[in-house]
């Protein structure tokens, strides 16, 4: 039967519109299915607890269980890998902090390109790391310490959970604005460092504030400033390091989650919508607020790049630094 040529271009617009009218079916049916969230630390880190809180109103909103596995190591690279190559269809994510932005810096051999083999959806929100001392050290101010730390042979040492990791970065990025020798102590995580504050066997730390929380809150550290550009509900009278008079010397802590690059836009612009909708569920912004978590809005491509922005910046930073890769 020979077409007529209206009935001729009818047809070639519905096969050009077939694959868009496909994704978007596929948006509107997932999930279908339980999904998987890789955390690539261990259980009971900042990260996982957040994920919790927010992943148990989200499973909710989607119909679905999301199954958390956690998956340590390598610098989250591990767990990183497993999304980067699951297969891009909504059913595998990962929850990260900003150390998935060290990557490149710190893993230059990993099996995928952080920025490329991986597409941000939705920040779950940001936390200061806040710098810590011993009261015995008798530090009221940021400068105090600066002060003591320029006039000591050798160095301050500082405690992290190890290299590479936010409070790491955060300490050396305000250690080169302060302009003082630091030395480097890793532990396995931020407990075992800030008990080593405590007892003065370190200097200080920067670190991630739900474990620093409750030991400033009882009296057992100092808080001498936070390192986001503004100040944290949770520690109000804490000033942070920019307007301690250190420029250049903010870092943000943040926990995300992120698909495999491939994911059809439908669908990682679903979960972000979903995020967003749960974070903002009665109890939700209560429970991360106890947490020391704030709130992060941000879009999917502005999430990116911002990610990318932070690659390059990290990277200066480990050189400037002279910071040891693995």
């Amino acid at each position: 039967m020979k077409l007529t040529r209206r009935q001729s271009l009818h047809l070639m617009g519905t096969a050009f519109a077939a694959p868009f009218l496909s994704r978007a079916a596929l948006a509107q049916s997932w999930p279908s299915k339980p999904i998987r969230a890789i955390v690539p630390v261990g259980a009971g880190s900042t990260i996982d607890i957040i994920s919790r809180i927010v992943f148990e109103q989200l499973s909710q909103q989607l119909g679905q269980p999301i199954i958390m596995e956690n998956r340590p190591g390598a610098g989250g690279t591990i767990g990183g890998a497993a999304v980067a190559r699951a297969e891009p269809d909504g059913y595998t994510f990962l929850v990260n902090s900003s150390q998935h932005s060290a990557t490149p810096a710190f893993y230059p051999n990993a099996t995928y390109d952080t920025a490329r083999d991986l597409a941000a959806v939705a920040a779950l929100g940001s936390s200061p790391n806040v710098m810590v001392a011993s009261p015995a050290k008798g530090f009221k101010t940021l400068r105090d310490l600066v002060t003591a730390a320029k006039a000591k042979s050798g160095g301050f040492a500082h405690g992290t959970p190890g290299v590479g990791s936010a409070a790491h970065l955060s300490a050396e990025r305000f250690r080169l604005s302060a302009g003082f020798e630091g030395v480097h102590v890793p532990f396995r995580g931020m407990p075992e460092a800030l008990t080593e504050v405590m007892t003065e066997r370190l200097d200080f730390a920067c670190s991630s504030i739900a474990p620093a929380l409750p030991l400033i809150r009882d009296g057992k550290l100092v808080a001498l400033a936070v390192t986001t550009p503004q100040r944290t509900p949770a520690l109000p009278d804490v000033p942070t390091t920019l307007e301690a008079g250190y420029a250049n010397s903010d870092y943000t802590f943040w926990t995300g989650m992120l698909l495999p690059a491939k994911t059809p836009r439908e669908i990682v612009e679903r979960l972000h919508q979903e995020t967003t909708k749960a974070l903002r569920a009665p109890g939700v912004p209560e429970k991360l607020a106890q947490q020391g978590i704030d709130p992060m809005p941000i879009a999917p491509a502005a999430f990116d790049a911002q990610i990318k922005t932070e690659i390059d910046n990290i990277i200066a930073l480990v050189k400037a630094a002279g910071i040891k890769l693995n």
